[in-house]
């Protein structure tokens, strides 16, 4: 999810719930105490450069339970955000305390709640790794005349 989208979405809630990846809610006290940017220059494992900018929101749960933070009060923190790092329409990343460390989430939203959804580590330079995708399996016998496998389909 981008920075517009929340942006979008805050204007039509009246409240703000974050469901966790196995389907609990972030207690209803949390906090966003962190709105910002982050950049991160690095090489991968086949020698080329990259870079990514990201949006990070961080969410906190204390024992503080008289408050919640509202829709209207995010945005003027997202808004503040926005002037004082000049922030661009990127891609929100969240990071949130798990049992034993913080984890970061991909956010989306299901029009109720906004949902983290949990990122996966990947190989960005297979082919110089070596790295092959593995063809499909089929068996003549399922392919068929009308079925016929054809030699640049990839399944041969």
């Amino acid at each position: 999810m981008k920075l517009s989208e929340i942006k979008k979405h805050l204007k039509n809630l009246k409240e703000i719930g974050f469901q966790l990846p196995n389907g609990n809610l972030v207690q209803a006290h949390f906090h966003v105490t962190e709105v910002g940017k982050t950049t991160k220059n690095y090489i991968d494992c086949g020698g080329k450069i990259r870079n990514e900018e990201k949006i990070n929101f961080q969410l906190w749960e204390e024992k503080d339970y008289d408050h919640r933070l509202h829709p209207d009060r995010l945005l003027q923190i997202i808004t503040l955000s926005e002037k004082t790092f000049q922030l661009e329409d990127l891609e929100i990343e969240v990071e949130y305390q798990g049992k034993e460390t913080i984890g970061t989430y991909h956010l989306d939203f299901d029009g109720t709640n906004f949902l983290l959804q949990s990122k996966l580590t990947a190989c960005l330079a297979e082919d110089a790794c070596g790295i092959t995708t593995e063809k499909p399996r089929i068996k003549i016998s399922d392919a068929g005349a009308s079925n016929a496998c054809d030699p640049n389909s990839g399944c041969c």
